[in-house]
């Protein structure tokens, strides 16, 4: 089972990004699940949302505790809570910032991690190019798709017409080709570092 834990703020679709991630993976006949974990319901508050994906039905029903892969939406939670708690040591990370990790304050993890496994996405921008709004969430999935291998970014753009559709839908299709994109070219960057 893979167990996927998204950090964010409301309102920038981390429930969302789970519930595609589990149609994505609905969409490659796998099992999914998707959930939130909410402190407090308002805008501007910290988020966590958990999917797993599996090859067989999922019954577990309680928090991920120790994340296969982190999906961290919103940099300034650095600073509040630890998004990195329980991150399998070959975890994935995929960090919403145009930042490299050492400009984070993150280069100790980059020394331990390594960046075979972790990336950094300009989402929130990717967003408001292609959609015209500083929502990082569908980028972030494609990012991943991409980082991961996990599911594939034909089945992104499948969730993304379930769950949007005319214009919307094409600049979340763009956000999502344009960040899967990126993310590949910088991991053939970090393997040849």
């Amino acid at each position: 089972m893979f167990q996927i834990r998204i950090h964010g703020r409301g309102g920038q679709g981390v429930v969302t990004a789970t519930e595609m991630l589990s149609v994505a993976a609905f969409e490659e006949g796998r099992h999914a699940q998707a959930f939130p974990s909410f402190g407090s319901e308002r805008t501007g508050a910290p988020v966590v949302a958990f999917c797993r994906i599996d090859d067989k039905e999922i019954r577990l029903r309680e928090p991920i505790m120790a994340p296969d892969a982190l999906i961290i939406q919103d940099p300034t939670l650095l600073h509040q809570i630890d998004v990195f708690a329980g991150l399998k040591p070959d975890g994935y990370v995929l960090f919403n910032s145009h930042h490299s990790f050492e400009a984070l304050g993150l280069g100790d993890l980059v020394k331990v991690r390594g960046l075979q496994r972790m990336c950094t996405l300009p989402a929130t921008e990717l967003g408001i190019k292609h959609i015209g709004r500083p929502i990082p969430n569908v980028p972030l999935i494609a990012g991943f798709a991409a980082l991961s291998g996990i599911i594939k970014l034909e089945s992104v753009i499948k969730a993304i017409n379930e769950k949007f559709s005319g214009k919307v839908a094409e600049g979340n299709i763009a956000a999502a080709t344009d960040a899967y994109n990126l993310v590949k070219e910088q991991m053939k960057e970090h393997a040849n570092a």
